[in-house]
């Protein structure tokens, strides 16, 4: 029990771990850590056995070199005693010397005497000239041309010999002005090699240009002096041509500023130097002008890719830079500006043409953007309102082209926009140009045209609905009513208002009368270029309207020749034909569609409906198989089909009103429409003043059947489909039969200032509320 007991108190005793075992195991890492210390002690002891080995090197050869110093200036010390003894040496001689000419002097002083009073002067003379040589000789010896200056200058104005060249005929004197030249252009190659120094200053070259002028060598002076400042500038351009590439947009305001500093330091100091004369005036231009030629050399040579913005943004900073350093070099009398503009056209003309080129296949479609292009997110919510369900490809190309032209033009400075605007603002006009025909493409039975069809690929989608083909002509007229407009007369304001009062005398571009003139000529020919889309889609949408019809409601002729017509001034209940019921029908249908699509763009939206009314009546007044048919002899015709016709333009012309839309010119056609009508059935024996009624019933009978056709009456013959076209805004409308407007003439062009889907009876008989 006892046993059993203990076994309970310790029942893992067999997990105990014996002694043996943990000395075992601390001895073996304690071995290791040991052994891993050894190993450490001996490389620090080996490490510290080569340090001391190269230590006693080095001092070994530290205390070589120390005895060979002091050697050294042992030499040098007997050298100096030896230089000491040479000098004693050479002292004692000149004693000597000195010595013996002093007891020959004395011994032939009066040997001397009797010599000179026998002799002629000249010798003295010529011992004189012998002394001023070689002195200019050791002067000239020793470079020292200042001194060497002084002499010459003052020897030539004091000597007889130099003065009177032209009289003096004596061997001698013509000798000594052949030597005294000889030194004189000696000093002139000196005074030229020391302007000709790679680093020489401005004080020691102009003191070497006065001493030429001295020397009666102006022109070579002035010559020298561009020369320096012309091989100072192509180093410093030289120089900087690294940097080209590192920075291709900062590098022409750069190399301008450089440029242009020198050409305005070598012109003052050509004044302050050689005064105003004015051949070295007209000097310094024409060494200026040469200068410039290469730097617009260097310009065009290290410019970017010119298809670039980066190019396009490089030369607007050049010519603005140019012309702003210019302006400075005029008040120094140098007039720069025109040459810099000759010589810089060319090139801004190229990068002009390939930054279009590249708009134009962006825009097209031809490549992708560019990596530095970022699309402007504020062209979007004005585009982005016309996004049909064609995933937005339309609003995309807008939005595209609008991107393409801002890149544009932010590369432009104030300079490059006085002096090219106009340029500019052409190019911008065939780009659009070309946009807008790319949108012709897009609508249906476009022309085949050999212009347009490099634009085929433009536009992957068709734009098949009436919703589509107005968001087409939504986005281009945005554009060219609203922000391409906008963009270029911002920016024109902005640059114009950075131009600095002293760049030239147009300060403000836009309110200069020929950038004014270029600017509305540009909207204009912007105008131009929309119209040319609008009318394409109205004609075919007219032909379609026209050709897709078969039956009574076929507008032809024979809807006029019916001979059992009854007389329209005696029907209870007269309307215009069936084509032309379905064309008020149609147009209801197209102005609620472009109410939706062209929301909030009324203006377009009166303008595009009245040219759809016009395109009908031009259609139809120049459809000459439709004129053909009246008149042909053998073709009767009664009054009823002249009533009707003239009853049809007055509704033509009466939509137009009611709608809010009226056109002068529709007027216009409608007018010669029913003068040509009127002679036609005059021909064949029909009198107007007896089958036509007066004007005003004609009127009167358009408005009516206006109502009418609102109304939905009854009385039409048209299909149901047409019904249901005319019933479209059927809803039903109180009329004024109190008219007040007796005095309007017949084809009134009197314009509505509310749109057809929102016109109202009250509108159609009170037009006198409206706007011309």
């Amino acid at each position: 029990m006892e046993s059993s007991e203990e076994e309970e108190d310790f029942p893992s005793l067999e997990s105990i771990t014996p002694q043996s075992k943990v000395d075992s195991l601390y001895q073996s890492h304690t071995e290791k850590g040991i052994r891993k210390l050894c190993c450490e002690l001996l490389d620090l002891k080996e490490a510290v056995e080569n340090l001391c080995g190269n230590m006693r090197t080095k001092y070994l050869a530290f205390l070589r070199i120390s005895e060979e110093a002091v050697e050294m200036e042992h030499e040098l010390v007997e050298l100096r005693k030896h230089i000491s003894s040479q000098g004693l040496l050479v002292q004692d001689l000149m004693t000597g010397v000195f010595r013996e000419l002093e007891g020959w002097n004395q011994s032939n002083t009066d040997e001397i005497l009797e010599f000179h009073e026998l002799q002629d002067p000249l010798p003295i003379e010529e011992d004189d000239h012998k002394i001023f040589l070689d002195k200019i000789d050791v002067l000239l010896a020793e470079h020292k041309v200042e001194e060497a200056l002084e002499v010459l200058d003052a020897e030539e104005r004091n000597s007889p010999d130099l003065k009177n060249s032209a009289d003096s005929s004596s061997t001698q004197g013509s000798i000594y002005r052949s030597d005294f030249l000889k030194r004189k252009a000696v000093l002139e190659d000196q005074l030229v090699e020391i302007t000709k120094q790679p680093f020489i200053s401005f004080v020691e070259l102009q003191k070497a240009l006065t001493g030429l002028m001295k020397l009666g060598k102006g022109p070579l002076a002035h010559q020298l002096l561009l020369k320096f400042y012309g091989s100072r500038l192509q180093k410093s351009i030289e120089a900087l041509f690294p940097s080209c590439s590192v920075c291709p947009k900062t590098y022409p305001a750069t190399l301008s500023k450089l440029v242009f500093t020198i050409i305005s330091s070598a012109t003052l100091k050509s004044g302050l130097i050689f005064g105003d004369n004015p051949v070295y005036t007209n000097r310094v231009v024409q060494w200026a002008e040469w200068e410039i030629e290469y730097f617009v050399r260097s310009v065009k040579d290290n410019a970017p890719s010119s298809e670039t913005a980066s190019a396009l943004a490089a030369a607007s900073i050049c010519v603005q830079a140019s012309l702003s350093y210019s302006s400075v070099l005029e008040k120094q009398g140098l007039k720069l500006s025109k040459l810099i503009l000759v010589l810089l056209r060319p090139f801004i003309d190229e990068v002009l043409e390939l930054n279009f080129r590249r708009a134009r296949k962006f825009v097209l479609d031809l490549v992708v953007a560019d990596e530095c292009m970022s699309f402007s997110p504020r062209f979007a919510p004005p585009l982005s309102a016309f996004t049909t369900s064609s995933e937005g490809v339309l609003v995309d190309s807008g939005i595209r082209f609008m991107c393409i032209v801002e890149d544009i033009l932010e590369q432009l400075t104030p300079m490059i926009i006085l002096h090219f605007g106009g340029n500019i603002l052409s190019r911008i006009g065939t780009l659009f140009d070309k946009y807008m025909d790319a949108l012709i493409k897009a609508l249906p039975e476009s022309s085949d045209d050999d212009t347009l069809t490099e634009l085929k690929e433009f536009v992957p989608f068709r734009a098949e609905t009436d919703s589509e083909q107005l968001a087409i002509l939504g986005v281009a007229f945005t554009i060219v009513d609203e922000l391409l407009p906008n963009a270029v007369m911002i920016l024109w304001k902005l640059q114009s208002e950075n131009v600095e009062p002293k760049s030239g005398p147009a300060e403000n571009v836009l309110s200069s009368p020929s950038t004014s003139t270029e600017f509305k000529e540009w909207k204009r020919h912007l105008q131009h270029s929309f119209d040319k889309l609008r009318d394409h889609f109205c004609r075919q949408y007219v032909l379609s309207f026209i050709y897709s019809r078969e039956g009574k409601t076929r507008l032809d002729a024979q809807i006029y020749l019916s001979e059992n017509g009854d007389d329209l001034h005696w029907d209870s209940d007269p309307l215009p034909s069936l084509p032309f019921q379905a064309l008020f029908a149609k147009l209801q249908q197209l102005a609620t569609v472009a109410g939706d699509v062209l929301l909030g763009k009324e203006k377009i939206q009166k303008i595009l409906l009245a040219r759809l009314t016009e395109t009908v009546l031009m259609w139809l007044s120049d459809e000459q198989e439709f004129w053909s048919v009246f008149e042909n002899d053998t073709c009767p015709l009664q009054p009823f089909g002249l009533q009707q016709l003239i009853l049809d333009m007055h509704f033509t012309v009466e939509i137009a009103r009611f709608a809010g839309y009226p056109s002068r010119h529709v007027h216009q056609i409608a007018s010669a429409i029913i003068a040509r009508a009127i002679r036609a059935f005059s021909a064949k024996g029909i009198e107007p003043q007896i089958a036509l009624p007066e004007d005003e019933w004609f009127v009167e009978t358009a408005k009516s059947s206006i109502n009418k056709l609102l109304l939905g009456t009854e009385g039409s013959d048209m299909s149901e489909a047409d019904q249901d076209h005319i019933n479209l805004h059927g809803h039903i409308m109180e009329s004024d039969d109190d008219e007040d407007d007796d005095s309007d003439s017949s084809l009134s062009s009197l314009e509505s200032t509310e749109s057809f889907a929102s016109a109202s009876m009250g509108e159609l008989d009170s037009p006198r509320n409206s706007d011309d």
